[in-house]
């Protein structure tokens, strides 16, 4: 599977942990789904749309497993863009594109730059074991700077960015499942190393 790493913006102005309001719409708010996992299903506007595709259904059992009760992560955002022509990688004429933003649920953690960059640089050692004959689908990381509320303190948080292609909207969107699998899998296998 392929995957990247990306710098963070010059202009990254920390982000917050947790988060109370978006720029897009007051509505928006982080949610905490390890204490309501059934909100999984229902808040995340992007991804709602799109349902009736398998992708978002894999998206939904992530999410849903990395906030899971005996979990060693959790989610804190996640953003979705559905296929569209702007932007497509040829020869494939349309693109879907998204982010999941993921942390050590013991938030002391994240204050060590060291320890996000391990878990970004495992995460990039199992997906470039998984599946490499996909070439449709790319994961990109991003580790970016965190207030973290609780503990009054500035740490980190890893960006998980991914972009999906095909010809058509069903072709995207089962390009973008397969890669969703393969995250998943990889993280998976981190998190039993950590």
């Amino acid at each position: 599977m392929k995957t990247c790493r990306r710098d963070t913006p010059s202009d990254d102005a920390p982000r917050a942990h947790p988060w109370t309001d978006a720029s897009s719409s007051p509505a928006h708010r982080y949610r905490d789904f390890k204490a309501s996992p059934q909100l999984v299903r229902t808040t995340l506007e992007d991804f709602t749309p799109w349902a009736g595709h398998p992708a978002i259904e894999t998206f939904y059992q992530l999410v849903e497993w990395v906030n899971a009760s005996r979990g060693t992560l959790e989610s804190n955002d996640c953003e979705f863009t559905g296929p569209h022509a702007e932007g497509a990688h040829p020869p494939k004429s349309q693109e879907c594109s998204g982010r999941l933003m993921i942390l050590f649920r013991d938030l002391s953690l994240n204050l060590s730059h060291t320890r996000v960059e391990a878990l970004e640089h495992g995460l990039h050692l199992r997906l470039s074991g998984i599946d490499p004959a996909f070439e449709w689908g790319i994961v990109g990381t991003t580790i970016m700077r965190t207030r973290y509320v609780d503990l009054g303190s500035l740490g980190y948080q890893l960006m998980l960015s991914f972009w999906a292609w095909g010809d058509t909207e069903d072709e995207t969107m089962g390009n973008l499942d397969r890669l969703l699998g393969n995250l998943s899998q990889a993280l998976h296998g981190v998190t039993i190393e950590l």
